[in-house]
């Protein structure tokens, strides 16, 4: 069930872990022909011996013994590579599509009925409409929902790490285009709104450790400074430099154009920077006439971001000592052996 990423889940961490396996039982092509190892004893004792050393020396368990790869094994391990591959990307996507209506709730600070941005006290008594910062909660609870099956059936910490990363990516595309494709959005009142969400994201991140966040945060600069520079007063007395090289520094030219040209003050009636700025823009902007008119706008990412290298790097050892075995696999003789 592609939709269920429960489902999904668990078989990223099986596939995954299947390919972490295989990864440490094949050599690579070439790599025992420099080192040769001497010529293995006739004796029966001799053989186990070696058999032994030979397997223990690659896992801590014991239990995979290295072998040179051929054309049957390379080609199951290239169909298992794209196996997780897939899995992944089903599973971001999944997210991207749970993320998708919260995020369009943030994109612009609610209003109610009498026009005002927030709520004072008497009107949360009688509205029953639900509270600003409510929305931005309910991205969290997605992201705490994922992890905990993330978790729950042990996917390797570099994969938890992807899968947030580029749902990261995918908020800072959604929230960061609307800033600079609705007038109504680039305001002083609506900067605000959306930083005040950012800093739920960043508690979210550091409550999470990098172990599984990764480089999330950093996946929403360009959405952080195109808030910081709504929120700033006094724009009018900020120089182009001050911009690009303090306020916006990951920011395009096209980029920082439109936010100062679409900026209005709904709360206190500032302007934006001075005209002086917006012609040195300009003049910059004249070098890249002939592109695209929506150059200005961010594409979402959806390539794989991981290699089996990854994978194998940051597996754990999981204790299976406690686990039942299944109850369909007791009922079958050979498999006796599980009960000692």
């Amino acid at each position: 069930d592609q939709d269920n990423n429960d489902h999904m889940v668990y078989w990223l961490s099986n596939t995954s872990a299947l390919l972490f396996l295989l990864q440490s039982s094949l050599k690579t092509p070439g790599s025992s022909a420099a080192h040769k190892p001497p010529a293995p004893s006739t004796s029966f004792f001799s053989r186990m011996t070696q058999s032994f050393r030979s397997s223990s020396a690659n896992l801590p368990v014991g239990i995979v013994r290295q072998v040179e790869a051929k054309y049957p094994a390379l080609l199951f391990k290239q169909q298992l590579t794209a196996y997780v591959e897939k899995i992944f990307g089903i599973i971001r996507d999944n997210l991207k599509k749970e993320l998708s209506p919260l995020i369009s709730s943030c994109i612009q600070v609610p209003r109610t009925s009498k026009g005002t941005a927030f709520k004072t006290s008497e009107e949360s008594e009688s509205d029953s409409s639900p509270d600003p910062a409510s929305h931005w909660q309910s991205i969290i609870e997605c992201l705490n929902g994922t992890l905990c099956r993330l978790k729950e059936n042990s996917v390797p910490p570099i994969l938890i790490q992807k899968i947030f990363t580029q749902s990261f990516a995918y908020i800072n595309v959604q929230l960061f285009n609307s800033l600079l494709l609705r007038r109504e959005c680039c305001t002083f009142g609506n900067g605000e709104y959306v930083k005040s969400g950012l800093a739920e994201l960043e508690l979210w991140c550091g409550q999470v450790k990098e172990e599984y966040a990764g480089s999330s945060w950093d996946e929403l600069k360009h959405t952080r400074q195109a808030v910081g520079f709504l929120v700033i007063h006094q724009k009018s007395r900020i120089t182009y430099d001050e911009i690009t090289t303090d306020l916006c520094t990951v920011l395009s030219v096209q980029q920082l154009y439109r936010i100062c040209t679409l900026y209005r003050d709904d709360n206190y009636n500032t302007q934006s920077v001075s005209p002086d700025v917006i012609a040195s823009m300009k003049h910059l902007m004249t070098d890249d006439s002939e592109e695209d008119g929506s150059s200005f706008l961010l594409d979402d990412d959806l390539s794989i971001p991981f290699s089996i290298e990854d994978i194998s790097g940051s597996m754990k050892v999981n204790e299976f000592q406690d686990v039942k075995p299944a109850a369909e696999l007791m009922e079958i003789p050979a498999f006796q052996f599980l009960q000692e």
